[in-house]
């Protein structure tokens, strides 16, 4: 745990920028009959009726201390889809980068082994040399800003009904680039010092 709150209480350094991940699934739903119009004082009112279109997944990266996200639509959630989601990281989103510091939690993609089950193994290490991998602690993903980050896009963008992955797509682009043209952050107080003081009870007793 004090990894990772230590590591958010470091200034920005682009050439080790911090990225935290982490993936959602997403039900495509479609509307199986025109919703009603909002009038004044009733609001829009929907069917409850549907058509499910089955389950894709989203890879969330968000860099907490410059207010930049990246929302990655996939089919699956393999290690396939996990390590392809980290060579962009390195040589699309981050290439200037010595080390780039990832958050995230304990799933059983989120190793290097699924880097080196994607790609021959110099194109696999190569990606590795530029990722340094910061894990929360089991039961304890809330210390992942991006839980936060995809609270948020559920929120202002996801909560509908969206029958298509092309759809899916669109919106999610006009969110994340409203998002970041506004820079917004996640105002994160929870540090070491009050993990040691709120969470004593954690702590090995050396008395």
């Amino acid at each position: 745990m004090e990894d990772i709150l230590d590591l958010y209480a470091e200034p920005y350094d682009p050439k080790y920028p911090q990225v935290c991940l982490d993936e959602t699934p997403y039900q495509l739903i479609e509307e199986t009959r025109r919703p009603l119009p909002r009038q004044p004082g009733r609001p829009e009112r929907f069917d409850y009726e549907y058509r499910r279109h089955g389950t894709v997944n989203l890879f969330v990266f968000f860099q907490p201390l410059t207010g930049w996200r990246q929302v990655k639509v996939t089919e699956r959630r393999t290690k396939q889809d996990f390590a392809h989601c980290l060579k962009d990281l390195v040589d699309v989103h981050f290439p200037e980068a010595e080390r780039i510091r990832v958050l995230l939690d304990n799933l059983n993609t989120h190793t290097p082994a699924s880097l080196y089950e994607t790609f021959e193994a110099a194109e696999a290490r190569r990606i590795l040399r530029k990722l340094e991998f910061h894990y929360t602690p089991n039961h304890a993903s809330w210390l992942n800003m991006v839980e936060i980050e995809i609270s948020v896009l559920m929120g202002q963008c996801l909560d509908r009904r969206i029958p298509d992955v092309e759809t899916l797509q669109s919106e999610i682009a006009a969110w994340q680039a409203e998002r970041n043209a506004q820079q917004a952050k996640v105002n994160w107080q929870f540090t070491t010092g009050k993990a040691r003081d709120k969470l004593n009870r954690l702590y090995p007793d050396i008395s």
